[in-house]
């Protein structure tokens, strides 16, 4: 199983427009950050997790042309307003994608995006609507997942396991429930949200993630969904031991 980093940054991504890098060097490519979307891998299964505006130019870079599912967080434009991209995925699988959400996310996305999941105008859908159950096999990638506080919504954190290896991804929370630490206890990655080192109402700040990460006893933690004042290098060269920044394209193999 691989996990690839499709996109690290927050809903404005990095550089911000007005060419905005805050303080991150614009030089190290490392911190050129579209939205936050991961893509998990087995030799036989593709899981994309959410279809932010980006997902194109990402796809593209990672040279992913089919898919076996898509798995919405939630329902925030920087993780689903790409979702007519899903329609070229169509093209090529030649069915419907299958896209799974919480009921509630699902019936948002349902929603604002009628002709996606409907078809309209004599064209057909192209994605088939399924509800994320907490425990469940696509393809041959086993998916748990738990309901994490975003504010006033929740986000969906997910735990994805094949055969020894395990993946954890948590984006957009402000609370770490015990149901969080359950889920994610132990994974071999856990790549989580650490939007900015100051507090934030509704995404876990650093030093949330970094205590977290510790609880949790990943034996390796990639951040992510970080926004302009977190340069790569200047937080590589703080974080604990076993914690990195990630960044766009990297790609982690596990056994």
């Amino acid at each position: 199983m691989k996990v690839t980093i499709l996109g690290s940054g927050t809903s404005s991504g990095v550089p911000r427009i007005d060419n905005d890098w805050g303080a991150c060097d614009p030089g190290d490519p490392r911190n050129r950050r579209t939205r936050a979307s991961i893509l998990v891998q087995s030799d036989t299964t593709t899981i994309l997790v959410d279809s932010g505006p980006d997902m194109r130019a990402q796809l593209l870079a990672a040279d992913v042309s089919a898919i076996d599912a898509v798995i919405w967080t939630h329902d925030h434009a920087d993780h689903c307003h790409g979702i007519d991209d899903l329609r070229q995925l169509f093209h090529i699988r030649g069915t419907p994608v299958p896209g799974y959400a919480r009921a509630e996310t699902l019936r948002l996305l349902e929603k604002r995006f009628a002709y996606v999941f409907q078809g309209r105008d004599g064209y057909p859908p192209t994605t088939d609507a399924q509800v994320l159950a907490e425990d469940m096999v696509i393809g041959d990638i086993r998916v748990r997942s738990v309901d994490m506080p975003h504010g006033n919504i929740f986000s969906t954190g997910m735990r994805f396991e094949q055969s020894v290896s395990s993946i954890g991804y948590a984006t957009d929370f402000n609370v770490v429930t015990p149901d969080m630490l359950t889920l994610f206890e132990g994974v071999d990655i856990w790549i989580a949200d650490a939007l900015r080192k100051a507090p934030h109402p509704t995404h876990p700040h650093l030093a949330m993630t970094l205590e977290a990460a510790a609880r949790i006893g990943a034996h390796r933690t990639v951040l992510t969904h970080m926004d302009q004042t977190m340069d790569y290098a200047a937080l590589a060269a703080e974080l604990p031991l076993g914690v990195e920044p990630g960044h766009d394209g990297l790609m982690i193999d596990l056994p």
